[in-house]
């Protein structure tokens, strides 16, 4: 049995402060929420290790204000796996680190093969954990017992593995390119609000017309408005495959609504008002959809070679290079360089100069260490494929 202190009290939480403004080195942060059960991304549970402190599994919802924790750790680095995953919820409990260790990303630039938490620590330590509750629902209160060990092993190794992790980075000469990442992973901004989030339904492409859109899109509405007052899962109220099968189905009363047998999920009946008020708002709204959604995304790579040649020349030479150079690395071809910032560089180049390609991928979130080794291979390709294309056609014999 891991040793830890669960934290649900005031006074006690002052007091583990205490102990970890006064532990040494990093401290290893995680956190619980209960995504797939609840409509938040909140934290319900918050784990926290440091050497001469321990661990502590500190409870949000019965804390409230975690300013004392972050005046106690605040100053000092924090280590996660998969940091980007944590901090969007720590953040609303105002806890924000200084700097971060990041042994997930760390893993990916040096190639493991595994880089989930548990293979990470098992490749690095030697030393086993058993992940059978991350899919659980943190929320649950009280806590079962073997869910806390569970939650506490997550935090107890991983300074440890950081240091281990730390090691092999400076021994592949990967340091910098790890601490320009986990700078990056700290400052990145939240995701702007996804223009037209319903499209996201699943099975909506089955839905025909402007009309059915709308009542689609009423539906998904009523549906978010409900779950969020819930604080529930909009999939566990009704799942996406049923708000579509009631578009389909086109019921002309509530009554044939309820008969849909696809119309299904544990709110799909106890709330049918709701839900024939939305297939109604969306039958009578007056500013239909558009059938396709605003979109920036680049066409299909597939797709180039018919729409544009020569970007389609360019995109395969440079990722030849750029895939050759993250092996020689030996990292991930995308850890090196997203797949997206090489097409849209390669859809419209900059002037094939080293500069104003290296100023191009900066504009795209390309870390200083990523273009240093790729810019010039990125020229190269462009300006080999460039040649290629204006190459006349072999003569017939």
């Amino acid at each position: 049995m891991t040793e830890f202190t669960v934290i649900d009290d005031p006074i006690e939480f002052q007091a583990a402060c205490r102990l970890l403004a006064a532990g040494t080195g990093p401290v290893a942060v995680d956190v619980e929420r209960a995504s797939g059960f609840r409509y938040s991304q909140r934290a319900y549970l918050v784990q926290v290790f440091r050497r001469d402190a321990g661990v502590f599994l500190f409870d949000p919802p019965a804390i409230g204000d975690f300013s004392p924790l972050q005046a106690a750790i605040g100053d000092v680095e924090w280590v996660f796996h998969a940091a980007s995953q944590d901090l969007p919820s720590l953040r609303e409990l105002g806890l924000e680190p200084a700097t971060i260790f990041d042994t997930e990303l760390a893993a990916r630039l040096l190639g493991h093969e595994r880089v989930g938490l548990a293979a990470v620590v098992e490749d690095t330590l030697g030393i086993t954990l058993k992940k059978e509750h991350s899919a659980a629902d943190w929320s649950t209160r009280p806590l079962p017992d073997s869910w806390l060990d569970y939650a506490a092993l997550d935090v107890l190794h991983l300074v440890d593995v950081r240091d281990a992790i730390a090691a092999e980075l400076e021994e592949q000469g990967k340091s910098e390119f790890a601490a320009q990442e986990f700078a990056a992973t700290l400052s990145q901004p939240p995701r702007p609000p996804r223009e037209d989030p319903w499209r996201r339904l699943s099975g909506l492409h089955q839905v025909k017309g402007a009309r059915g859109l709308a009542i689609a899109r009423s539906l998904w509405e009523a549906r978010e408005e409900f779950a969020q007052q819930q604080d529930t899962s909009p999939g566990r109220l009704v799942p996406d495959r049923s708000l579509v099968a009631a578009v389909l189905a086109n019921p002309q009363s509530k009554q044939a609504l309820a008969g849909v047998q696809a119309f299904n999920g544990r709110a799909s009946r106890s709330q049918l008002d709701r839900w024939w008020d939305a297939i109604v708002r969306g039958r009578e709204a007056p500013a239909v959809p558009r059938e396709r959604g605003h979109s920036d995304a680049l066409p299909p790579a597939r797709a180039w070679s018919d729409r544009n040649p020569e970007a389609d020349a360019r995109l395969k030479l440079a990722r030849s290079l750029v895939e050759a150079q993250a092996e020689e690395l030996g990292m991930p071809t995308e850890n090196l360089l997203k797949p997206e910032t090489l097409r849209r560089v390669a859809w419209v180049p900059p002037e094939l100069t080293t500069d104003a390609v290296a100023s191009a991928l900066a504009d795209l979130g390309a870390r200083p260490w990523q273009i240093d080794q790729t810019a010039q291979k990125i020229v190269d390709a462009f300006v080999e494929a460039g040649q290629s294309v204006d190459q006349p056609a072999a003569p017939e014999s």
